[in-house]
């Protein structure tokens, strides 16, 4: 029988904005783009506090609900956008 890759999971940020720089950053389970100084900044903030939010809880990623994520999320700042109708 064959072994099932395990799954992972990946939070992707890209940044819209831009002052000329060509900002990366990587984590365990994060890959962020793009944003000027502060905009990258502040998603490293969110991306680490999801980090240790998850720890806490004793899970990784992968391993929570869409539900689970949205609080988590919630929890340190983020919100969910809701596309206009046009």
């Amino acid at each position: 029988m064959a072994k099932q890759p395990k799954k992972k999971a990946l939070l992707v940020g890209v940044g819209l904005d831009s002052d000329g720089h060509k900002r990366v950053t990587t984590g365990d389970n994060f890959a962020l783009v793009g944003g000027t100084k502060e905009t990258h900044e502040q998603m490293t903030e969110k991306a680490i506090k999801i980090n240790e939010k998850l720890k806490a809880k004793g899970k990784q990623l992968e391993e929570v609900s869409r539900e689970e994520f949205d609080d988590i999320a919630h929890d340190v700042g983020l919100k969910r956008h809701a596309p206009e109708n046009n």
